[in-house]
């Protein structure tokens, strides 16, 4: 699912704005997170708009920045490649907090020993009409579970509504879990799990039935068809770049 396109014979590669995805049938649709910018925002997100005021736009970008970096470290070490705090310097490539949440989830795959079915894998539908990338599919304790890694610093509805979209997709593909969960990287867990709770210090695995996932379900279908009365005539912005280019002498 790539959102570019090449053209050897006119030299152009042509990006299509990240919100957006390809079908197989050459259409392109919105990714679930996209649709859910229609979701309201509770009364905990208006105080803290209040109490940030200009710094909310600094804020927001650097929680994506740090999000997307612990995703990658997390993809890096389930390819089983060496991941490194240090540079050949000895200087750290990372902020604490980044690696803190690596570590936290190094302690969850040491501790539960989850089984990896799937990793990053994109799906997109013309029947559904809607797009997203699956973090993963894990089976714990004999079981398997659609598992949305998250590093944010609360716990939003929103998530929940977001994995049942990605569920739907997975069954589109003919892909069946048994739960949806979220890895929370940034919980307030002070101690391992008890009672058969899945957690470590400052990690948390989170989890809904099917029967719960389903009512999510309704809610984000009631929010995408929210998104599509407003965005009706919306459409993916493009960009497009020469394939190549050479200063002339002189």
């Amino acid at each position: 699912m790539q959102n570019f396109n090449i053209d050897i014979n006119k030299g152009r590669i042509e990006f299509v704005d990240n919100r957006f995805y390809a079908t197989e049938n050459g259409n392109y649709v919105p990714s679930v997170t996209t649709i859910l910018e229609a979701y309201p925002k509770d009364a905990a997100f208006f105080k803290w708009l209040k109490d940030v005021g200009q710094e909310a736009d600094t804020i927001r970008d650097e929680a994506g920045r740090r999000g997307s970096l612990v995703h990658e470290l997390t993809e890096k070490y389930d390819q089983h490649e060496e991941v490194t705090f240090v540079n050949q310097y000895g200087k750290p490539k990372y902020k604490m907090l980044e690696w803190a949440m690596f570590e936290r989830y190094v302690d969850f795959c040491n501790t539960q020993t989850p089984k990896m079915r799937m990793m990053e894998m994109h799906f997109s539908s013309d029947v559904l009409g809607f797009a997203g990338t699956v973090d993963r599919v894990l089976e714990i304790n004999g079981k398997e579970y659609l598992v949305d890694i998250k590093t944010s610093n609360n716990m939003h509805e929103s998530y929940w509504l977001q994995l049942a979209a990605y569920n739907e997709l997975l069954k589109e593909y003919d892909y069946y879990v048994e739960g949806v969960a979220i890895l929370w990287l940034n919980a307030k867990t002070r101690t391992a799990g008890k009672g058969g709770a899945i957690q470590g210090i400052g990690w948390q695995l989170l989890t809904r039935t099917l029967e719960e996932s389903a009512q999510d379900l309704r809610t984000f279908q009631t929010t995408f068809s929210l998104w599509k009365s407003i965005n009706e005539d919306i459409k993916p912005k493009r960009t497009s770049y020469q394939l190549t280019h050479q200063k002339n002498e002189g």
